[in-house]
């Protein structure tokens, strides 16, 4: 009895036994796996080595981070199959997958080596990281030619001021230079012998008319009136006097001590020589005025880019004071000298000034556009630059990209010229050029 109560315990221990080991480390069951499954952490799929242990956002391009167990956006391509083979007999070869009836085994796939750096892009994520893709294509464009320039008065615009008699200077109305004149402003009031003695000989000549009236002289004819008509051309075209100030001599019947200078011109006063007690001669310059509505810009060329200037031609003037603001010009004039010690050559340009924002001697930039002849080019954010080359991304379709290194050239209206290394027409990447080189260059293990 002993015996059987023994042979009953150590069987149930065994049970026991075998239950506990089955429960614990015996196959699970589906549904416990799927319940107990969780992420053990998270990564970006455009820039896997940015982790958390919680959900989040990349730092870097602000997608959202994905459990570490879904692929990252671009995983490497195993290349395109190019026919299917028996393993045990490489000789046989199938378009199609299936079985070798000579040896039973299935066939598996032949591929293509990948092109390094080749990157995959689902079309869901190219959506995401804002991919767009354009074509390699000739154009025709334009490039600015930079260069300095100055800022000069209008020499067609200046007015010299100057007397046709001498006397002194009475009273000086325009005092200061710098100031602005409107045309018939008075400048200075100036006493004159000579004119003075003019103008009495005309009133003589006015009382001898009234006297003598209209009489006849053998050989000379009517005398007063010749000699009223000879006073009368002294004061306006030898002394300059207007049919205003003959019109006033002729009704006050007295000289005018001192006769008033009116501004011929509208404009600023560049120089000032009109002092009070003066004296003045017909050769003294009293002042210079220049209207700065309208002003000149001496451009300095460089020789080599000379050639690509000519007359008529529009540019853009920017003031080294006011960045950003511009004003339009036109080339009326090139010299026709290169400056032997600066190798510039010295053009000219006309621009409308209706502010007075240009002022004669200011700095300003100059910028001439040029058009260039048609040429191979992408867009400027497609070029990659690495330091030591260029390299752009080829879009294979399906989602496949592979980097290929360029020779870039000059950059125009926000593109680049490609020498070599791309045919027109090929479809590249355009937009997010960066990202799918980031993820090319960890995948191939490159820096």
């Amino acid at each position: 009895m002993k015996k059987t109560i023994a042979l009953l315990a150590l069987a149930a221990a065994g049970f026991a036994a075998g239950f506990g080991y089955g429960r614990w480390y015996g196959p699970k069951p589906a549904g416990l796996h799927a319940a107990e499954h969780k992420p053990t952490g998270y990564h970006c799929p455009m820039h896997p080595q940015v982790r958390s242990d919680r959900p989040g956002t990349c730092p870097i391009c602000g997608m959202t981070l994905v459990p570490d167990d879904e692929p990252s956006i671009a995983p490497q391509e195993q290349g395109r199959i190019l026919y299917y083979y028996d393993p045990k007999q490489p000789a046989y070869r199938s378009d199609k997958p299936g079985i070798n009836p000579e040896t039973g085994n299935g066939l598996v796939p032949a591929r293509e080596k990948p092109p390094a750096g080749l990157v995959m892009i689902p079309t869901d994520k190219q959506q995401w990281i804002g991919l767009k893709t354009g074509v390699a294509e000739i154009r025709s464009g334009t490039e600015n030619i930079r260069v300095n320039g100055r800022v000069a008065v209008d020499e067609t615009r200046i007015v010299r001021v100057q007397t046709r008699y001498e006397g002194w200077i009475d009273k000086v109305h325009a005092d200061f230079t710098g100031r602005f004149v409107r045309q018939g402003e008075p400048l200075l009031t100036i006493y004159s012998p000579e004119l003075t003695a003019s103008q009495e000989e005309y009133l003589l000549a006015m009382k001898a008319q009234d006297t003598l009236g209209h009489s006849v002289v053998p050989g000379v004819g009517h005398h007063s009136t010749s000699l009223l008509d000879a006073a009368r051309t002294r004061l306006q075209r030898h002394w300059g006097l207007d049919d205003a100030a003959l019109a006033q001599l002729e009704r006050t019947g007295r000289p005018q001590r001192t006769t008033t200078l009116y501004a011929p011109a509208s404009g600023f006063v560049l120089t000032r020589n009109a002092f009070p007690n003066q004296t003045v001669k017909p050769e003294t310059e009293l002042y210079t005025l220049a209207d700065l509505s309208h002003v000149w810009i001496y451009a300095d060329v460089y020789e080599s880019d000379a050639g690509s200037v000519r007359l008529g031609q529009a540019a853009l003037i920017e003031p080294a004071y006011a960045p950003g603001r511009r004003f339009r010009a036109r080339v009326t004039y090139i010299l026709p000298q290169m400056d032997a010690q600066t190798r510039t050559l010295k053009v000219r340009l006309d621009a409308d000034n209706p502010d007075l924002s240009l002022r004669p001697d200011l700095f300003v930039n100059v910028e001439f556009p040029v058009a260039t002849p048609p040429r191979l080019s992408v867009p400027e954010d497609a070029v990659i630059d690495t330091g030591s080359h260029q390299v752009v991304y080829i879009d294979l379709g399906e989602g496949r990209f592979e980097p290929r290194r360029v020779e870039a050239g000059e950059r125009y209206d926000g593109r680049v010229e490609i020498l070599s290394g791309l045919q027109p027409g090929e479809r590249i990447v355009v937009s997010s050029a960066f990202l799918v080189d980031s993820e090319s260059r960890m995948r191939s293990g490159s820096r």
